[in-house]
């Protein structure tokens, strides 16, 4: 590590140590299901396996844990994971340990150790986490390097980086306020009370406050630590983030937030597509996909990723390419995320009511929140909250819940109730509310 890297690394430091980040009260409790979600292995090793994982026995690293509610979310999510949390800054490290602790999580350990460092630990992790830290390192490969040396054969990092494209405003900013000796030091009281100032004197047409200020924040210290005064911040575009994963050797497994990636959700008809779009959009690779959609709609503040080691596992064949044959086979699963008393309570009140089940607010990803479930489905959805069920056995549910067809009064045909199931289920499949198992 030369002078630059080290003085850097440094001053990122002396930032976090001075103001640890995220500044949450200690008794906040992560139950967002956005939280359960994310954070649950699960999710991320059936996106890539297209199957289950058990988080009891777990190693996960928290790399660049902070103040430590990621942390947190980390154990909340994952029953019976054993949590391992790093960070450059002891103070934040100090902090993390009296969270874990103040909401009883023992099985919990915490370092002030550089991820660069993380070798030194010893030993290896099912899952890594590594959120909101990697853009600050000076040398983002050796960040993906390290954590790739302490990572079991099957296991998985997240990562993520700040999007160029939509961070330019702020990086801009932070080179304007570097100009002006705001950030020689560690940024505090004083060089926060200079930016308000500034901002505050430009006219409000001045692009720089157009697209960088936020009045609903202005009193708001940490807001301006982790924009206009971040020590280390930097950013980076798509081909650069694949640039990164290949020069690590690490595999791309896919975007944390998926959903909101889908290139074909920025036309106004997806289903007629400029001839040169749709003839050419098949053959483009899941980096060229995003890539095109980052410069059309560059929207999302980090690029968030999942990552492995290369050829672990083959690729998994989309459930809309699934055989009849394949169907019967498959196993139904419930997102851990997805099994909780509020929407079990939804699902019974729907059925008590014979109405349509207003889902989609229990999926996080969901535009709008807007997804609406027929009550027979919910009620052939029931069982899930107990356990996992094959596919015969949810079909038979819907015969004995609808055993006459409401239009023809003849008795439900088997085939009817299991294409309609086979319909919702591979359109819940894709927002992780459910989690379909093949047998290989």
């Amino acid at each position: 590590m030369d002078e630059q890297e080290y003085d850097s690394i440094e001053r990122t430091r002396q930032q976090f140590d001075a103001a640890p980040y995220p500044r949450i009260p200690l008794d906040q409790y992560p139950n967002d299901r956005k939280y359960l979600s994310i954070y649950n292995l699960v999710t991320s090793y059936y996106l890539r396996n297209q199957r289950l994982i058990e988080t009891e026995g777990k190693v996960i690293l928290d790399a660049g844990c902070g103040s430590g509610f990621i942390s947190l979310a980390l154990a909340v999510a994952n029953p019976g994971a054993k949590v391992v949390g790093i960070d450059l800054s002891e103070q934040s490290v100090n902090l993390a340990k009296k969270r874990l602790n103040y909401h009883g999580f023992k099985n919990v350990e915490f370092y002030p150790l550089s991820i660069y460092d993380l070798p030194k630990l010893g030993r290896e992790f099912d899952y890594i986490n590594c959120d909101d830290t990697l853009y600050l390192l000076p040398d983002a490969i050796a960040g993906l390097e390290a954590m790739k040396s302490v990572l079991k054969p099957e296991g998985i990092i997240r990562a993520n980086l700040h999007n160029y494209r939509t961070r330019f405003q702020f990086l801009t900013s932070q080179k304007l306020f570097k100009l002006m000796g705001l950030m020689d030091g560690t940024p505090g009281d004083s060089e926060i009370e200079q930016v308000r100032a500034t901002m505050n004197a430009l006219k409000d047409d001045v692009l720089l406050k157009v697209n960088t200020w936020k009045t609903q924040y202005e009193n708001n210290p940490e807001w301006y630590l982790a924009n206009y005064l971040l020590q280390g911040d930097r950013g980076y575009t798509i081909p650069e983030m694949f640039a990164a994963l290949k020069a690590a050797d690490l595999e791309f497994i896919s975007m944390v937030n998926w959903h909101q990636w889908n290139l074909l959700d920025l036309f106004k008809e997806p289903n007629n597509l400029p001839a040169l779009i749709g003839i050419s959009l098949p053959e483009l690779s899941i980096e060229e996909q995003l890539y095109i959609y980052e410069l059309l709609h560059p929207i999302h503040r980090l690029l968030d990723f999942w990552c492995g080691h290369p050829n672990v596992a083959p690729t998994p064949v989309p459930v809309a390419q699934w055989t009849d044959s394949d169907w019967q086979k498959v196993v139904v699963h419930l997102h851990p995320s997805q099994r909780v008393p509020e929407v079990k309570k939804e699902i019974l009140d729907g059925l008590k009511d014979n109405k349509q089940l207003e889902i989609g607010r229990f999926i996080p990803f969901l535009k709008g929140n807007t997804l609406l479930m027929d009550s027979t489905v919910g009620a052939c959805i029931l069982p899930l909250f107990e356990g996992s069920q094959p596919m015969k056995s949810l079909v038979q549910r819907w015969l004995q819940y609808r055993p006459v067809d409401p239009v023809t009064l003849k008795p439900t045909e088997e085939r009817k109730a299991f294409e309609i199931l086979k319909q919702m289920l591979t359109n819940l499949e894709p927002l992780a509310f459910v989690l379909l198992e093949r047998p290989q």
